[in-house]
């Protein structure tokens, strides 16, 4: 009979470490997994996003493959020239900062 007593302790006692381990503690099961399940969602959508630059990245290597539209690309973006080459650079009026737009 006190045999039967302890194995009643020993059974409560094991439920109430078993379900505070998983629910209940700041490193339980479901909280960790939940935790790991959303960084892994998270680099799910990295991968996905590094993928389509590595997309464009191959493009545009393809694009400058060739020394004429390397030479155009720098020409528009970065407003390098030739020897002997003048480059003269618009602006329009709605462009400019003015005393009245500040």
């Amino acid at each position: 009979m006190k045999l039967e007593k302890f194995k009643n302790i020993y059974i409560i006692t094991s439920a109430i470490f078993i379900i505070w381990m998983l629910f209940l503690d700041a490193n339980s099961w479901f909280y960790t997994h939940r935790e790991l399940n959303k960084q892994i969602e998270l680099l799910k959508d990295e991968i996905t996003t590094l993928k389509r630059d590595i997309k464009k990245d191959k493009i545009s290597i393809k694009r400058f493959s060739s020394m004429e539209e390397l030479e155009n690309y720098a020409r528009v973006h970065y407003f390098m020239k030739k020897e002997n080459e003048e480059i003269y650079i618009v602006e329009y009026a709605d462009s400019l900062k003015t005393s009245d737009n500040e």
